[in-house]
């Protein structure tokens, strides 16, 4: 699979995806916001997913920084902090459709 067939069929999931690795905290952080907040999102691990590394630097014009959370309208945010998660989280919930499934 390459790394647009990967982001064609996150696009087309109905949630976030985030991709990050197992040891990284601020991963570790911004996943226990999205459960505390009762989002619903895919979480790839970076380390066990070539294609999925590859979409991350492409993404990032060559970084791979973590985490990485990609909506299904395109947008992503890359190593966020709470406030910015949260005000993304209000940002998306303001639009039609609903992120959490």
């Amino acid at each position: 699979m390459t790394d647009d067939d990967l982001l064609h069929r996150n696009a087309a999931e109905p949630r976030l995806v985030v991709y990050g690795t197992g040891w990284c905290p601020d991963v570790r952080r911004s996943r226990a916001l999205l459960d505390t907040a009762g989002i619903a999102y895919h979480y790839v691990d970076v380390e066990e997913d070539p294609a999925a590394t590859k979409l991350v630097r492409r993404l990032q014009r060559g970084q791979r920084r973590i985490p990485t959370l990609v909506w299904p309208d395109g947008s992503f945010l890359v190593e966020p902090t709470d406030d910015q998660l949260r005000a993304h989280l209000i940002d998306i919930a303001a639009k039609p459709g609903d992120v959490s499934d």
